[in-house]
């Protein structure tokens, strides 16, 4: 019997049916817009974009890579697959809108034990849908049939985004002066960090149908209000609430000189990480593992708050948690988080 490609496990001839499938949808996707200029040749060995298009003065290409971290084995758990893209192209375009940039484009990477048509369509659709909901495109990617490498219902993402912005608009913790305030977005829930611990946890406990849509609910994402504020002038700085929690990367947006004052017991939290801090979880581990509630953080001059809240719907409109001064510290926290 003659070895082949497909009999080690790796059949062209379902992946090759995947990259048609990601033209028609690709096509579909670009009709109102010239700048994906690659767009008859969907499956080539690289994606063109024109960023000529854009008309931006000053123009710095900002870019971003990341993965979605362990909610993949939920995803896989509960058999659920159309949501988990959203959140792939939400911690890359999350991380661009911090410095203000408009997300033109995206990547993707897909590694799978065994290619299932199905449940990759169903990633790639939600892929899409967060493309969508960022205002941007997905020009290109890759699916990588690994046996051996991953099981057989195993699989892993990445996601590349590239966006643009005005060297004269670019957000950065140098912009932070003394008196501004610090506002919080609420997330939509765990967003994609902390799924190890989560996971941990779901080992001793029965979740009904209704837990398990919470756990695998998108990120939020927030590319297109931030970019009006943006536009308007109104921030000074900004950051994502990722790994490694709200007090750290709010720091990552403020200049040594200045101190960030936070008081926890403003902020919102969410349902569902009451629960989780049920499952015998410190303060401590809560606020440096999780979101808590706060999504993403916006650091504005007193004067525009008000402003800020009319480009937010009832869901996420931002509020206050804190404050920038000058002290020696680098940071204040006041109170607890009120469970």
């Amino acid at each position: 019997m003659q070895n082949s490609y497909k009999k080690s496990g790796v059949d062209i001839s379902l992946a090759n049916k995947l990259v048609k499938h990601i033209s028609h949808l690709s096509k579909k996707d670009v009709k109102k817009t010239n700048s994906f200029i690659n767009k008859d040749i969907i499956g080539g060995f690289g994606s063109l974009y024109d960023i000529s298009e854009t008309k931006i003065k000053d123009p710095v290409i900002v870019s971003c890579t990341d993965g979605v971290g362990t909610k993949i084995d939920l995803a896989n758990k509960f058999k659920k697959f159309d949501t988990i893209g959203i959140d792939l192209v939400a911690m890359c375009v999350n991380d661009l809108i911090v410095q203000g940039a408009k997300p033109l484009f995206f990547l993707d990477y897909i590694a799978v034990g065994k290619l299932d048509l199905k449940k990759t369509k169903d990633i790639l659709q939600g892929i899409f849908k967060g493309c969508h909901l960022a205002d941007c495109k997905l020009i290109g990617g890759e699916t990588a049939e690994m046996p051996g490498v991953y099981s057989k219902n195993k699989f892993d993402l990445a996601g590349f985004s590239v966006g643009i912005v005005s060297k004269r608009k670019i957000l950065n913790k140098y912009n932070v002066e003394d008196k501004d305030i610090v506002l919080a977005i609420p997330s939509s829930g765990f967003h994609s960090n902390g799924f190890s611990l989560v996971r941990s946890v779901l080992k001793k406990k029965k979740i009904n149908k209704s837990f398990k849509k919470n756990l695998l609910k998108p990120t939020k994402i927030y590319s297109k209000e931030v970019l009006k504020l943006c536009n308007k002038n109104l921030i000074n700085a900004a950051a994502h609430i990722t790994g490694g929690g709200l007090i750290e990367n709010l720091l990552r947006s403020i200049p040594k000189n200045l101190t960030l004052n936070i008081d926890l017991s403003k902020i919102k939290i969410h349902k569902i990480f009451k629960w989780i801090k049920g499952k015998n979880i410190s303060d401590k581990e809560m606020l440096r593992t999780f979101n808590c509630g706060v999504g993403f953080c916006l650091i504005t001059p007193k004067k525009n708050v008000k402003k800020i809240k009319k480009y937010f719907t009832k869901q996420f409109i931002p509020y206050e948690i804190g404050f920038i001064s000058k002290e020696k510290k680098n940071i204040n926290i006041f109170n607890q988080l009120k469970w």
